[in-house]
């Protein structure tokens, strides 16, 4: 059974717990730790669910929220539905009775 896994990205609500509710306060606090992103950057972090994420920001963001990284990123995994396939809604292919020629008749020549 295939098992779908998933993510959601909680950086906002973190945030909000923690009294900082814009995300360009966020840019001097990276900046202190070394990390030089632009505020549409961080913008982009805050309002949207990254694919990818350095370590090194995600670090800074459990520094400077006090949390850990399991507070920003929350997982799921399900059991994946069978897909159908084309076939699936096809009959049953006939049996071998079925598919055994029928005796010719062959009639003379008028």
């Amino acid at each position: 059974m295939k098992r779908k896994v998933g993510y959601s990205w909680r950086l906002r609500e973190v945030m909000a717990a923690k009294g900082i509710f814009t995300a360009t306060d966020l840019v001097p606090l990276l900046k202190e730790r070394g990390i030089e992103l632009s505020a549409s950057q961080v913008h982009r972090l805050v309002s949207g669910t990254p694919e990818r994420l350095s370590l090194q920001v995600l670090s800074a963001f459990c520094d400077i929220l006090s949390c850990t990284p399991a507070d920003l990123v929350t997982t799921t995994a399900e059991n994946a539905g069978v897909r159908r396939t084309a076939t699936d809604d096809q009959p049953a292919p006939p049996t071998v009775t079925k598919l055994r020629p029928r005796a010719a008749r062959i009639l003379p020549d008028e």
